[in-house]
Order: C-alpha cells, then sequence, then structure tokens
C-alpha cells in the first residue's frame, strides 16, 4: 500500500511517499521526499493513503534536520528503486558528511567510474527520489560552484547554508 503525507517545513512543504513496512519505525519505509516545484517531483495519485501519523517518525527527523538538531537521518527506505548504476550512486551519496561538500567527479571515482562517468553520475544523482535524506545537495561542481539540484539552486543553498558547508547570501 502507498501512503503518503505532507510536512512543513523552510523550504515550503514537503511531499513524503512510503510504502507499508511492518519492520519501519511507524510500519513505513520512504520512497520519495519532494520539494515544492521541484523537476519530476512525485505527484499524489489515486489510491494512496493519506496517512500523516505513519511519517510521524520521519517528520520529526526533518524537524530534527531543519532546527540544526539532526545531523544523520535514520530512516528505512523503500527497495527496488533506480538502476543498479543508480543505486551505486546514491549509496555513495549516503556516504557525504553532513556539513560537507564532494564534487561529482569525486562520487564518480567513489563508485569506480573516474572521468568519463562525471556525466552519468550527474545524470543519477539527478533522479535521486529522496531529496534532503539522500544528500544530492551536497554534492558541488569541481570548481566550487553549486551545479544542479533537482528543488532548485536557492533550495541547494539553503540546505547548505543550514549545514555550515556554505555561507548563505
Amino acid at each position: 500500500m502507498t501512503m503518503y503525507a505532507t510536512v512543513d517545513s523552510p523550504l515550503g512543504e514537503l511531499l513524503l511517499v512510503g510504502e507499508e513496512d511492518t519492520g519501519a519505525a511507524g510500519g513505513v519505509a520512504l520512497a520519495s521526499l519532494s520539494l515544492p516545484g521541484q523537476k519530476g517531483a512525485t505527484v499524489v495519485q489515486d489510491g494512496w493513503t493519506h496517512a500523516p501519523a505513519a511519517f510521524a517518525g520521519i517528520a520529526a527527523q526533518l524537524r530534527e534536520y531543519f532546527e540544526g538538531r539532526r545531523t544523520r537521518f535514520d530512516l528505512v527506505y523503500a527497495d527496488g528503486r533506480g538502476t543498479d548504476f543508480q543505486r551505486r550512486v546514491w549509496a555513495a551519496l549516503d556516504s557525504v558528511p553532513y556539513g560537507e561538500t564532494v564534487s561529482y567527479g569525486r562520487i564518480a571515482e567513489r563508485i569506480g567510474m573516474p572521468g568519463a562517468g562525471v556525466r552519468a553520475v550527474g545524470t543519477a544523482i539527478g533522479r535521486n527520489p529522496l531529496l534532503i535524506v539522500r544528500p544530492c545537495h551536497r554534492v558541488i561542481g569541481a570548481d566550487g560552484a553549486l551545479r544542479g539540484y533537482a528543488g532548485g539552486l536557492e533550495c541547494k543553498e539553503r540546505l547548505l547554508g543550514l549545514e555550515g558547508a556554505l555561507a548563505v547570501r
């Protein structure tokens, strides 16, 4: 069963989508976290169940993050999303610590695809369905410039500023 809830945040209303998982806290495995105005954002579908209580634990962790009291998320993610390559890239994203940034090239090196793999890595990062909690916002250009973010560069800048990885304008 697919469930969803919305959560207010400093970036606007976030859409959380998950699947029933009896092994997960609250009984939900997170499948998607979308930002307002996000390119390719998940849209609520007919037949999905509005279940804010199922997402209470996830919502609490997001509030703590935005308040600067959480640096790591402890969540269960829905299995089977993305290609093998995308999952390798996303696993590399999960290893980027709070308050730090890494280049697309460095992510390509971490998964064994230096050089030519940078574009493919960027595409896989752009398909990350779990914005904020899977920290694709921490990936920047080799020159230190902010590059693409499905939620928009302003959101990327705000998230990096929150984490102390970038001075907010």
